[in-house]
């Protein structure tokens, strides 16, 4: 394990220069103090748990001190935001302050967010606020414990610094990792702005750094957007089956690498509902949970066209053509191991189609509604849940058909239907109300919920003594908290 001054830093992405990022250096915090920080993430850079308890921890991820082969740089982007194309956007309160590699050869983005003003925070003041550096940091974690692809976070600086939103709140800041900070918006920028040799270098960049085995292939740039057109489906995929909403789906928020990035106005389903809007800034519901899936494709679209250059329009029409079939299988993958089947038939997808259905109409927790099933047999489980439902003829019709599909799937004993299921349907997720919880607790100088509720959800499939409380469905004003892009 490291001490904070063993990081070894290999800053590619800065090598680039100055068309592609600019040289900021963090605005401190006033009194930084750790709010909380994840071990499993300072395992990745092969950071001591302990050195998180330092005043120096605080300081360098508070904007006091800087490694000095650090190199922080605001990174430049545009963006399609709301369907509407932005032509310059870039890192508005985020620095980029260097790449680390760990013993394994993996390199990580050490990306400040909350550092103060860059020449992109178009009118901004460059600061995140302690809320929303606590749900990124919860939301990053939790969704890499389900197994969704995500950015990580390592830890949350809280202080005394005053900052505006509605109200006045306190700034903070959170470091996230990822093993790139590259979004579709790079390339939109470099076409739209016709800057074709800089275009090509970051084309260079992620294929050589992400995507090496692309080169392999008669023809590189394709074969890594069909990897990308891949990734992005089986990523979206994740966020239907287990209930996660982004929120707020614009290209600049969509990671090149296929992973859950920018975490803004996110919500975990609690009763399912198809049609939850949870940005309530998103007044046409663009960015509906029913419309990630279509969403995912138009990105992808708006990123082919930024492509062009490289790759022939038929082919990048060939390889998006691809996107509903990958997302369908990696979907229906997990839906059949989530309702503890083993085997596949024709008809699964309208088994699953038929629970969805009834559990909109009737408000059933989603995420309950799968752990339960999982507890006892197939007969038992459906007797027990029927309860739930409004329309019990419908549901009684389900469960026949369901049980007869158990029925054919297998022969494997109880436990081995339980073990298999729970190891795929968790207990705990991030529900905004318990967020909103630690939240309130954080600003009046209480961390202990924070991190309580953080080490539940690095477990989410184990039942955890003591615990109860974050496995229960949520007060009537939890379901109903407008979360907006600043939170």
């Amino acid at each position: 394990m490291k001490a904070l001054d063993e990081l070894t830093f290999d800053n590619r992405f800065a090598r680039l220069g100055d068309a592609f990022s600019t040289h900021v250096l963090p605005e401190p915090l006033d009194e930084p103090r750790l709010v909380v920080a994840s071990k499993a993430a300072m395992a990745l850079l092969d950071l001591d748990p302990a050195v998180a308890q330092t005043p120096v921890f605080a300081e360098l991820f508070g904007g006091h001190k800087l490694w000095a082969e650090a190199e922080p740089r605001a990174m430049v982007y545009s963006g399609h935001q709301f369907g509407g194309y932005t032509p310059q956007l870039g890192d508005g309160r985020g620095l980029l302050l260097g790449e680390v590699y760990n013993e394994a050869g993996e390199h990580w983005d050490l990306h400040l967010k909350g550092a103060g003003m860059t020449p992109y925070s178009r009118m901004g003041d460059g600061r995140a606020v302690l809320r929303s550096s606590i749900r990124e940091f919860l939301a990053s974690e939790a969704l890499h414990a389900l197994g969704i692809p995500t950015s990580r976070a390592l830890c949350v600086i809280g202080s005394s610094t005053p900052v505006w939103r509605e109200k006045q709140e306190r700034g903070a800041m959170v470091l996230r990792l990822a093993h790139s900070h590259i979004r579709f918006g790079h390339f939109e920028y470099f076409y739209y702005t016709k800057k074709p040799e800089q275009q090509a270098e970051l084309a260079e960049h992620v294929l050589n750094l992400h995507y090496p085995e692309c080169r392999e292939q008669p023809e590189p740039y394709l074969a890594m957007f069909r990897e990308i057109v891949e990734r992005n489906a089986e990523m979206i995929a994740k966020w239907q089956a287990y209930g996660f909403c982004h929120g707020v789906m614009n290209t600049d928020n969509m990671s090149i690498l296929g992973i859950t990035f920018d975490f803004g106005p996110f919500a975990f389903l609690d009763d399912f509902d198809a049609h939850l809007i949870c940005n309530h800034s998103d007044h046409e519901g663009r960015y509906s949970f029913s419309n990630q899936v279509p969403i995912g494709q138009w990105n992808l679209s708006a990123l082919a066209q930024a492509l062009t250059p490289f790759i022939s329009v038929d082919a990048l029409k060939e390889a998006l053509g691809l996107y509903l079939p990958f997302y369908q299988a990696h979907y229906l993958d997990l839906m059949r191991r989530r309702l503890g089947l083993t085997s596949a038939e024709e008809d699964d997808q309208k088994l699953v189609e038929g629970l969805l259905k009834l559990m909109q109409n009737s408000g059933v927790d989603y995420t309950l509604f799968f752990r339960r099933l999982g507890d006892e047999s197939a007969e038992l489980a459906v007797k027990r849940l029927r309860d739930d439902f409004v329309d019990l003829a419908g549901f009684d019709a389900w469960a026949e058909r369901y049980k007869a599909r158990v029925a054919r799937d297998g022969d494997y004993t109880q436990e081995q239907r339980r073990e298999r299921m729970h190891a795929v349907n968790p207990l705990y997720i991030l529900r905004n109300y318990l967020a909103q919880n630690a939240i309130a607790a954080a600003e009046s100088g209480d961390y202990s919920e924070v991190r309580r509720l953080h080490e539940v959800l690095t477990r989410p499939f184990e039942e955890q003594a003591g615990m109860e409380q974050y496995a229960q469905r949520p007060p009537d004003w939890g379901k109903h908290l407008e979360i907006s892009c600043s939170s």
